[in-house]
């Protein structure tokens, strides 16, 4: 059997239960070693081999986890965060499906989790946002037209970035022609719960200055919109006394 595995946004004890599990069993690891926090290899059993998908291509790491299925062994691919954002998964899937051969997918906490857990923030505060847009900036490789992050920026809703940290006066120039003004509030999460996390507040119109400061050009997300401030917000509904749900009535 193959297994996906999230690896979770950094901290080694913030992959899940199942995750841990199938680590401590895998007779082959294949991770993403430019992003995968490495302690997380303290995990595997005595024996188990190792591959670092950073340095390998898709053909590469097919035939590795191919040879290891044929001689009867547990593979864990494993990817940072939630290896359904930007993780690459279905073309691999795809050519296991063509070979019949079996597998699995154990998702992980993704970065955009991390960076909220690392700024103490909600992402949609009632009347504030109650939307979150994830996407990237178009760089060595494209996005469509109609994803452009100056197309998303018209809504006003709380944007994550992925990947567009090493374009960030490129961003900032997208996000203002977009229509977030230069005062909305942004926000700069680098490595969410590694030990050397940064979180940068900031505003669309700083972003860059922020970035360079602190010195941050990659394994970044950036947040943007008037949720990251955390105020303004009207009481959430679910919790009010006066307002009537499934499990509670209204009181006088």
């Amino acid at each position: 059997m193959i297994h996906f595995v999230g690896a979770g946004c950094g901290a080694a004890d913030l992959i899940t239960v199942r995750g841990k599990r199938l680590l401590e069993e895998a007779d082959v690891i294949v991770y993403a070693g430019s992003l995968v926090n490495p302690a997380l290899l303290d995990y595997r059993k005595d024996g188990c081999q190792v591959y670092d998908s950073a340095k390998m291509t898709l053909e590469e790491v097919l035939n590795v986890m191919l040879a290891a299925e044929e001689a009867g062994k547990i593979t864990v691919r494993l990817h940072t965060g939630d290896p359904c954002l930007y993780g690459a998964i279905r073309e691999q899937m795809d050519e296991l499906d063509k070979r019949g051969v079996a597998y699995d997918y154990c998702p992980g906490v993704s970065a955009f989790s991390g960076a909220a857990a690392a700024l103490k923030m909600e992402y949609t505060l009632p009347e504030v946002s109650q939307s979150v847009v994830i996407t990237r900036m178009a760089g060595r490789t494209p996005v469509p037209e109609r994803e452009s992050v100056r197309s998303f920026a018209a809504h006003g809703a709380t944007m994550v970035l992925f990947l567009s940290a090493g374009l960030l006066k490129q961003t900032q120039a997208e996000l203002l022609a977009g229509g977030y003004s230069s005062d909305t509030p942004a926000a700069i999460v680098y490595k969410a719960s590694w030990p050397d996390e940064k979180r940068c507040l900031c505003t669309v119109g700083t972003l860059d200055d922020c970035a360079r400061e602190n010195g941050i050009s990659k394994i970044a997300l950036i947040i943007v919109g008037n949720a990251v401030k955390q105020s303004g917000y009207a009481r959430s509904k679910l919790y009010d006394p006066t307002f009537s749900t499934e499990f509670r009535r209204a009181k006088e």
